[in-house]
């Protein structure tokens, strides 16, 4: 075997078959063709036997390891790991015939003596010492990094350390290091898994580490492997660039704040309530654009920066586009009239009369720490102000009852007295009743195109089958009989029966027990049917110009590849605001598995950019069982990024609503003190669910700890 004569160096080639990515390993001969191995990730290697893994980059599944090795005749031996198909791997040979690859590119090649291959060899057999390993993985690293220089380069100079970062990620990712994680483990070294901010630089560091503690030196060619060119790309410098991207994006910290809290606020929010919530830890403030107009908008932002200014405190303000989102449509107004009842006991006999807020129609809600029955607002200022304690209120019910009354603008209410008769005072600007329909499982509901078909809801249809609209076209012309469809954020069920260009027919297969309401805007869910969705719809596009002029920030709704970030890009340029803070809304399977790719296109323009876990969406289309493992996933890719994440949907949903919060809420705080900032949203107790959550996101857990082990130490008069 004259292995001397046998050069081995890594050709690539960039080729495209069905969004695969293959790399082309060769080891040849002078004046022979390339001998093929193709793979499915960007890296390469200039070594005399290659090493490497491969992974399809459309998702971020790992571990398939390929060998390829010359034998004792000189030709190329295959070899794999478990999860690896040789059968899918073609090695051939011609002795005769030269390249016919114009593009292929030598990267390096290093030279070895015949007595280094021969070791090589056997060090890979044996899988090598752990210095030989992080060096393999070291170089892994790096020939991903050159395998991806052209899309590195177009990033903004600010994310190109980052870029980077998250370039060397995916490339560890893609690896089966559990053996040498374990190693590293039992000799007290790196931990893998805690380097994903300065994974390079980490390797480094352990390479060098190990490398000391051996007699011999690394060769001079080696030694130039491991020492870093740019001072910045250190892990001191790459552990600040986080922190960095968060102040930049999300503003300041307020003091011995560790995490943002955000908070959802609709124009029913006054501004006494917008200063409790930013007094109670709130630093940002979300207004969602699916609802309102720019004259609400702008109502609610002069309360939020009034409330800001007159409190000293520093409040951001984020604008989140509505999207391709599927919604279901306007139902028809309910009466304007509220229903205000005592409270009862079993029996039906009442315990407690209803407590009702009475005010001026210009006075807003009452205080947040009032919790009335009911609020009625009152025409008339000189009839509230002679209002005494003990006064009785007469008025017509507007129905005929006994009890439980029903109140509508224009009632009156008058004062009662013995004699004297008080001027009465007009009851006005009741809301009306929002509508509805009640679906159980087994009803069957029909959306239509056209609103004009919209059920009447004032009364219970005469059989089981209900209307609502859409206006989306997309919906109506990609569903499938048989296709599941979710309504309301996976709140109801159904299995789609007929479809056709203009109505679509729902049988319901998961509702509450008693049946499940099911309103006007609320999203629809399809998530094994292939929609086509534009990036920006028409209404995003218009409400973006009032976004880049009044918000802090914009956030982008089911992101699902590059091509809307591009898009994104284009228009962000055309209004040149470069200082836009840009929020991705991972909400879609397609977003998830394409993330990396979506983070490297946001990365070349210089806007701060975020990424919001939105779990609502992202649990209906992907499935409940899986959010774990995609939040932690999205977390991690972050991470290595150095992009600030919004930990967002159901948050301490129950005491939001209910004022008392779920077990299973509290922790799932605990976890998300890893987020840069936590999101809230809006409801009748938000102001203490924000003040509960700021106290469980910045509670001293060091202190904790030591208290705990205080009983368990000496005491300190033996030292």
């Amino acid at each position: 075997m004259t292995i001397s004569s046998l050069s081995a160096g890594v050709s690539a080639r960039r080729n495209s078959l069905n969004n695969v990515d293959f790399l082309e390993i060769s080891f040849s001969k002078p004046r022979r063709k390339c001998t093929r191995l193709p793979c499915g990730l960007n890296v390469r290697q200039a070594v005399h036997v290659v090493r490497l893994l491969a992974t399809c980059r459309r998702d971020l599944r790992r571990r398939t390891l390929a060998y390829a090795i010359p034998n004792e005749n000189d030709e190329a031996k295959k070899a794999a790991s478990r999860d690896c198909n040789l059968d899918t791997m073609a090695l051939h040979l011609d002795n005769n015939a030269s390249s016919k690859y114009s593009d292929v590119e030598v990267v390096a090649s290093i030279s070895c003596l015949e007595d280094d291959i021969s070791q090589s060899i056997e060090n890979l057999k044996s899988q090598g010492s752990i210095l030989d390993k992080l060096k393999a993985v070291h170089l892994h690293l790096l020939a991903s990094e050159r395998w991806n220089a052209s899309r590195l380069k177009l990033c903004h100079r600010h994310y190109s350390d980052s870029a980077r970062n998250l370039i060397h990620y995916l490339a560890l990712r893609c690896l089966d290091l559990e053996q040498l994680k374990e190693d590293l483990s039992c000799n007290s070294l790196l931990n893998l898994e805690s380097i994903n901010s300065y994974i390079l630089a980490s390797l480094t560091a352990g390479i060098q580490l190990l490398d000391n503690q051996k007699s011999s030196s690394l060769n001079t060619q080696e030694s130039i492997l491991y020492q870093e060119e740019n001072g910045n790309f250190m892990i001191q410098a790459l552990g600040k660039k986080l922190s960095a991207n968060k102040e930049l994006l999300l503003g300041p910290l307020r003091h011995n704040q560790t995490n943002h809290i955000m908070v959802t606020v609709g124009q029913e929010a006054s501004e006494s309530e917008i200063s409790d919530i930013l007094k109670a830890g709130a630093s940002i403030i979300r207004i969602n654009c699916a609802h309102g107009n720019p004259s609400i908008w702008s109502e609610i932002i002069r309360r939020v920066k009034t409330s800001s200014q007159m409190l000293e405190m520093p409040c951001q303000i984020l604008m989140d586009l509505a999207g391709p989102k599927l919604r279901t449509g306007n139902l028809k107004p309910g009466p304007c009239i509220i229903k205000i009842s005592p409270k009862k006991n079993a029996t039906g006999n009442v315990i407690l009369p209803s407590q009702v807020w009475l005010s001026h129609k210009d006075a807003g809600p009452p205080p947040s720490h009032l919790s009335p029955d009911a609020v009625l607002f009152i025409d008339d200022k000189k009839f509230l102000s002679e209002l005494q304690v003990g006064h009785i209120l007469k008025f017509s019910d507007a129905r005929e009852c006994s009890r439980t009354a029903y109140v509508q603008s224009g009632t009156e209410l008058h004062r009662k007295g013995k004699k004297i008769r008080f001027p009465a005072a007009q009851v006005v600007d009741v809301p009306a009743v929002e509508p509805f329909i009640r679906l159980r499982v087994g009803d069957l509901l029909t959306i239509s195109r056209d609103s004009s078909c919209e059920q009447d809801e004032s009364s219970e249809p005469i059989s089981s089958a209900h209307r609502i609209t859409c206006s989306s076209s997309c919906l109506f012309d990609s569903v499938k009989p048989g296709e599941p469809i979710a309504f309301d954020d996976g709140k109801i069920w159904g299995l789609i029966q007929g479809a056709s260009i203009s109505e679509i027919v729902v049988s319901i297969t998961h509702a509450g027990p008693r049946g499940t309401k099911l309103g006007s805007g609320k999203s629809i869910n399809i998530p094994k049917s292939n929609i086509h969705f534009e990036g920006l719809t028409t209404k995003d596009l218009m409400d973006l110009e009032f976004v880049a002029s009044h918000a802090d920030m914009v956030g982008i709704s089911f992101v699902r590849d590059s091509c809307d970030i591009a898009m994104l890009r284009k228009e962000l340029e055309k209004r040149k605001v470069q200082n836009l803070g840009v929020v991705l809304k991972i909400e879609t399977k397609s977003g998830f598995e394409r993330l990396p790719h979506i983070l490297l296109e946001a990365m070349k323009s210089s806007n701060p950019l975020g990424v919001m876990i939105a779990r609502g969406d992202l649990a209906v289309e992907c499935g409940w069982e899986r959010l774990a493992d995609m939040q932690e996933e999205i977390l991690s890719i972050c991470g290595a990024a150095h992009v600030p994440v919004i930990w967002a949907t159901q948050v301490l949903e129950s005491l939001v609503k209910f004022g008392v919060p779920t077990r299973a809420e509290i922790t799932d705080v605990a976890s998300a003190r890893r987020a840069s900032c936590v999101m809230l949203n809006k409801g009748k107790h938000v102001v203490e669910a924000v003040s509960t959550l700021d106290k469980i996101l910045h509670i001293n857990t060091a202190q904790m700890k030591a208290d705990l082990m205080k009983p368990l130490l000496p005491s300190s008069h033996f030292f």
